[in-house]
């Protein structure tokens, strides 16, 4: 490519010198020690920044030579990784911590006539990640040698105009940063803000409330155990599987599993309609990764219901309002019920039977109607801002990688 005067193209090769980390046994791990031995996981993969969170110790008698020590001015990079994501990824060491680094990782020193910060910002720029996703796209490649990774290109030019960059990169990306996190918090508080009003519409009650149980208002139908040797690749009938059901929100596209058309008039009972609410029954344990509950919407094919997924059936509409009744269902004051309820040892499991003693506080039908439509006017306002700063954060992402490319092409 055509440089600006006074540019030279060279390599990663000729700039710089490299050093591979510090290979230990298994038997060297300590929970303590002064040895400290930085990791992938050091380097946070969204921001390049180094972390210390989650620091690896091995044993004081082990003798860690200088060379293996992360170095003021250097780059610390990941040269196997089991996620090809992380392959290649670096952290600008800003400070002699006296830390090794470790076998899967590498160092990058950058000599006289290139600031170790210009190259730092040009091993995030998008240009670097195409390089290295070449380097194993298509091939299960985890690893990178220093062979591979001298060859690419670097636009060097003079040190009075990479100090310009480097500075104009800096202000830039810290101005950056402060956005991002105004907006993620903002996202964070819109949607903390909606959880707030949900639970308290549920807990602040006054006059007026009274309390009667799930099995009360409606009964529970458990989803079919469908046999896998009967799928096809394509049809007009999807299977609706646990991992459809996420976060309260219904993803037909996840691994979408389609069966003959003919098992939704076989097994007609477990046919989903526009309108009914369903909830996943197992998760892993001690997490919060079940007891979602969605309404079907209008989705132009037939579904049917899996196993270990409950629909919520024959809602007695003369005594509750379905709209409240899901809103309910999501619920922190209905969820804190229902989680200490599942059992099993190696899945967290719900049983329908005894989600029929659950308790469901209801108000007259008009008033569930109103507080229903409240609600879903909070939810419309909270996923539009959430649009709005999810947008923002791209918009952002967008002009980092734009300032990159015009910084190592000469345009800055």
């Amino acid at each position: 490519m055509e440089m600006k005067k006074g540019w030279q193209i060279k390599t990663i090769g000729d700039v710089c010198e490299f050093q591979r980390g510090l290979t230990y046994a298994k038997g060297d791990e300590v929970d303590i020690s002064d040895n400290v031995v930085l990791r992938a996981t050091n380097i946070d993969l969204a921001t390049n920044l180094l972390i210390f969170d989650e620091l690896k110790y091995i044993s004081d008698k082990v003798c860690v030579p200088e060379s293996k020590k992360v170095k003021k001015g250097s780059l610390m990079i990941c040269m196997a990784s089991g996620s090809k994501s992380h392959l290649g990824k670096v952290a600008f060491i800003d400070d002699d911590y006296g830390y090794a680094f470790g076998g899967f990782m590498g160092m990058l020193t950058p000599q006289d006539g290139l600031l170790p910060k210009y190259l730092f910002h040009l091993m995030t720029s998008g240009d670097y990640k195409d390089f290295i996703g070449a380097l194993s796209d298509g091939a299960n490649i985890n690893n990178l040698t220093f062979d591979k990774l001298k060859v690419f290109p670097v636009p060097v030019p003079p040190l009075a105009e990479q100090q310009r960059i480097v500075g104009l990169l800096d202000e830039a990306f810290e101005g950056l940063a402060t956005a991002k996190a105004n907006a993620q918090k903002n996202l964070q508080n819109a949607r903390a803000l909606f959880e707030s009003h949900l639970q308290s519409v549920f807990t602040q009650r006054g006059p007026g409330w009274v309390e009667t149980t799930l099995g009360d208002i409606c009964d529970f139908l458990n989803g079919f155990a469908f046999k896998s040797g009967d799928a096809v690749a394509e049809s007009q009938t999807q299977l609706v599987r646990m991992g459809n059901l996420y976060g309260n929100q219904l993803d037909l596209d996840r691994s979408p599993v389609f069966y003959p058309d003919s098992l939704a008039t076989e097994h007609s009972r477990y046919v989903l309609e526009e309108g009914d609410i369903i909830m996943s029954l197992t998760g892993t344990t001690g997490k919060e990764d079940y007891g979602f509950a969605v309404r079907i919407p209008d989705c132009g094919h037939t579904l049917l219901m899996n196993q270990r997924i409950m629909k919520f059936d024959a809602i007695r509409r003369e005594i509750i309002d379905d709209g409240y009744l899901l809103h309910y269902l999501r619920s922190r004051c209905f969820l804190d019920i229902l989680y200490p309820m599942a059992n099993g040892t190696r899945q967290a499991n719900l049983s329908s039977v005894t989600m029929k003693l659950l308790p469901v506080p209801l108000r007259s039908l008009k008033e569930q109607k109103a507080i229903a439509a409240k609600l879903d006017a909070l939810v419309a306002e909270t996923q539009r801002l959430a649009s709005l700063y999810e947008q923002k954060l791209a918009a952002l992402e967008a002009l980092k990688k734009s300032l990159l490319h015009q910084a190592f092409a000469g345009e800055l």
